[in-house]
């Protein structure tokens, strides 16, 4: 059975199932009937962040452009333009048995791709949401709907999963951002150009 999630709640994911190691993040959305003249290009990604809050190096920043971990613990599965269409727009995969020790949180995000170009920001998407599907059975595990909560942010930091005393847990962030992915990326320590 699937949990729906609030802002700030946090859930246990590995303590009641141990044999849980493959998660699914599916991310999706629609657009408003407000038209800025262009596609919204949502975009999801992945910093694999350490003790410190920030990623060791750019490697651990899986996104469009780098879609996979060398540990194979995290993997893009792709782009989605439009954002058309029922179900997941954008899903990345995590193994957590395969999250190196260096690893203690990560953070899943979705920004919007040349927002401030194309006038864009979150307070004209709808039905936005993240959800944790454990891969193995097919079972949606999480749900966390984001609501209308942000007007002029261009990135989202949905949730993070992270460890604690040898579990994985799920925390439902839900921070806006304005500066689109530069501003996570400085946040999560990755230099942009």
């Amino acid at each position: 059975m699937s949990i729906n999630l609030s802002k700030g709640q946090r859930v246990d994911l590995t303590k009641g199932n141990p044999n849980l190691t493959n998660i699914m993040a599916g991310l999706g959305w629609d657009v408003n009937a407000f038209d800025s003249g262009a596609d919204f290009d949502l975009d999801a990604s992945a910093f694999m962040v350490g003790r410190n809050g920030r990623c060791p190096t750019e490697k651990e920043f899986i996104f469009y452009g780098n879609l996979v971990h060398d540990s194979g613990a995290v993997t893009h599965m792709g782009d989605n333009l439009t954002g058309e269409g029922e179900g997941d727009d954008e899903q990345i995969e995590i193994d957590l048995s395969k999250v190196p020790s260096n690893i203690e949180k990560i953070a899943i995000t979705v920004t919007i791709y040349d927002a401030d170009k194309r006038r864009q920001n979150f307070g004209q998407v709808s039905n936005a949401y993240i959800r944790l599907v454990d891969e193995t059975t097919g079972a949606e595990i999480i749900r966390y709907d984001l609501g209308e909560d942000f007007s002029i942010e261009t990135a989202v930091v949905v949730g993070e999963l992270y460890r604690n005393n040898g579990e994985w847990k799920f925390n439902a962030i839900g921070s806006g951002f304005q500066g689109g992915l530069a501003a996570l990326c400085g946040h999560y320590g990755i230099e942009v150009e």
